[in-house]
């Protein structure tokens, strides 16, 4: 019997990111989408994940166990504090994108910096890593960075002026962390541009490290 795994998603632009993961990663697991763009705009509206939000996550996820999934995994860490929340109501696991991403950080070193183009990332993200660190009994340095304006820039079509801001707080953020962490998966791509100089340090994203996790549980 084949596995299925439903992606819930915060922005259709990683609908296809996902697909080729799992297509590459999980060849034996069907994969269906459930996007919803309104969620993080809503956070940004009020300036925090609120409780409507929190119960509309709740009701993505009952949605995709109810459409059959053995398990879920929710693509944004903006509104991973109601993922978990939401998680105890239903009967499959659900895992939050960023959550083996944490997991890794702690592992590999013990200053570890957090990147994002959005304080409502930032802080969900962060948050979680010194859980996890909890969890694993290990005492960490936690170093966050937001990209001001960043997220600004590409949400007007300015590309080159994102990840050329992206770019720089890396760089900045590489010379006193033991490993970097993106909050934001869409960061992934600026880490490519850079000189090997300037990747000093590891720096994790999210969706692969993910993807991997889930090859070893389903």
């Amino acid at each position: 019997m084949k596995k299925k795994l439903g992606l819930i998603h915060t922005s259709a632009t990683l609908v296809p990111v996902f697909a080729q993961l799992c297509k590459d990663k999980l060849p034996g697991v069907e994969v269906f989408n459930i996007a919803d763009d309104s969620l993080v705009k809503g956070i940004m509206a009020a300036g925090s994940l609120t409780t409507q939000i929190s119960r509309r996550v709740a009701g993505y996820l009952e949605s995709a166990e109810l459409a059959g999934a053995d398990y879920i995994m929710v693509t944004c860490s903006s509104i991973g504090p109601a993922v978990e929340a939401g998680a105890k109501l239903i009967g499959v696991p659900v895992l939050r994108v960023d959550q083996p991403m944490a997991d890794q950080a702690v592992a590999t070193g013990k200053r570890i910096g957090v990147i994002a183009t959005l304080r409502t990332t930032l802080e969900p993200t962060a948050d979680l890593i010194q859980r996890r660190a909890d969890a694993a009994g290990k005492k960490i340095t936690l170093t966050s960075r937001l990209a001001e304006g960043a997220f600004d820039a590409l949400m007007s079509g300015d590309a080159a002026k994102h990840d050329a801001m992206v770019a720089g707080a890396l760089k900045e953020l590489s010379q006193q962390v033991d490993v970097i962490v993106l909050a934001q998966a869409s960061m992934a791509r600026v880490v490519d541009t850079l000189a090997a100089a300037d990747k000093r340090v590891p720096i994790l994203a999210s969706p692969g490290i993910a993807v991997d996790y889930l090859a070893t549980v389903l």
